[in-house]
This record gives C-alpha cells, structure tokens and sequence, in this order.
C-alpha cells in the first residue's frame, strides 16, 4: 500500500500530468484539498472510490483516513493543489506515516507561479533584469515565518517576487517593498491562476492596492512583483542562442 502525494496543478484540470491522472484513476481511496482543487480534477477516480474532500477534515482526521486505507491494502491519492512540494502541509503528513510504516510517493506538479506567468504571458527571468525567482508567503493568520525570511531580505536582491497569502496584506508590501524596488516596480495580481474565472490586475506598489479593493478580491490569489513583469524592451537578447558565443552542441559559426 502506498500514499501518493499528487500535485494537481493551479486548478485548470488540464494541467493535471498524465502521472498524476493515472495513479488518482488507479487508488480505491482519494483524498482531495477541495478549497482548491476543483472537483473535475479527481473525476478520473475509478467506480466506487471513497472520494473524500478534506477542507473541512483535520489533520487527524485525513491520517485516520489512511490509516484504515492502510489496513485495507488499498493505495490513496492524497490530492493537493499546485506541487506539493511548496505549501503543500504535507510535511507533517509524511512524518505521521514515516511513524506508522506506510510508504509514500511525491507525484510533481504544475505550481501556481508557472502558471501565473503563463497567464501573464512572460518569462520570469528575463536576461539582466532578473534572474532569480523568490517564491514567499505572509504569515497573516497561518504560521509564522522564520526570521530571517522577511520580504524586506528578500527585496534587497530585487528578484522577482512571488507572494503567497498576502492579498489582504498589500499595504504591509508597499511598505516593505517601495524603498527597495521603487513606487513605479510593475505588480502583477494573479486571482485564481487557470481557473475559468481568473483575474489579472496589472499596476505598480503605489496603485495596485486600490485597483485589487475596486475588484474585491480577497483570497486565492498571487502576487508578484519585479522589474521583468514590465512591458517593455529595454533588455538584451538571452546569450542562450547568440551565435557568437559557442558552446558544446553548437560550434562557433564560421564567417563567410
């Protein structure tokens, strides 16, 4: 028997890997995050499956869950948003089964800041203007953060950020972030990444608090801030594909 970790992606049930369709389409047990992931994505379990959501279920309840899985011999697809590796809470759960002798596997998947900038239709890394990406959160209501995680650090190297559960903290952003990254630093509000009713609000850390307030959003989305969301041209080509620097698979070209 073996617990399967899935990533299921930002919520397009598209996006769900081929892997992750066939091991959820394969386990008699299916336990699902339903505040976000939609239902159409764990359609594929088989006839008769013990389909669960567990928004409203504890931590106690979900291991409880796989535990009784366990002593059946059947397999469960633990269904999680995005990739369960970044925010997935599924640390704790692995420890709980590490504890109880129950195998485990990681299924990848697509996260929600890939597909934001699918959404946005950009490259995050763009040649001279960044070329790290800081994925981070608030701490809000949810567990604090460490102490040397804070946006100001992060800041400081002016990567592009990508903030998780801080929509209702945009004013703490602005302050953090605007002697760092300047008032006009291009923001890009992500709401519900893939999904058909997705939201994009597009502005700077001086205007893009009022401009989420007018679309009342308040939860499920993402936020990212850096100078390579910009819309402009002022940066080189990537050396990637530059002829005149040579590397293993394309020798240098020869002039005429």
């Amino acid at each position: 028997m073996t617990v399967y970790f899935i990533g299921a992606g930002p919520g397009d049930p598209e996006l769900l890997t081929l892997k992750a369709a066939r091991i959820i389409g394969a386990c008699p047990v299916c336990l699902y995050a339903g505040s976000l992931v939609p239902a159409e994505v764990v359609a594929c379990a088989p006839a008769g499956a013990r389909v669960l959501d567990t928004a409203p279920m504890t931590l106690a309840d979900t291991h409880a869950e796989i535990v009784a899985a366990h002593a059946r011999g059947e397999d469960v697809a633990r269904v999680h948003s995005g990739d369960p590796s970044l925010y997935g809470a599924i640390a704790e759960q692995i420890r709980r089964l590490k504890d109880a002798g129950i195998d485990y596997q990681i299924i990848p998947g697509v996260p929600a800041y890939a597909a934001a900038a699918a959404a946005l239709g950009t490259e995050l890394t763009v040649p001279e203007l960044a070329q790290s990406i800081v994925l981070t959160r608030m701490s809000m209501k949810s567990t604090g953060m460490p102490a040397g995680e804070t946006l100001e650090n992060f800041a400081r190297t002016g990567a592009t950020l990508a903030i998780h559960l801080g929509i209702r903290a945009l004013r703490e952003i602005e302050r953090q972030l605007i002697p760092h990254y300047g008032a006009d630093c291009p923001v890009a509000v992500i709401y519900r990444a893939s999904w058909p009713d997705q939201m994009i609000i597009r502005g700077t850390l001086t205007d893009v608090r009022e401009k989420v307030r007018a679309a009342k959003i308040t939860r499920t989305a993402l936020i990212m801030v850096g100078p390579a969301l910009g819309e402009g041209y002022g940066f080189p080509d990537s050396a990637l594909y530059d002829a005149a620097k040579p590397h293993v698979l394309r020798p240098r070209v020869k002039s005429a």
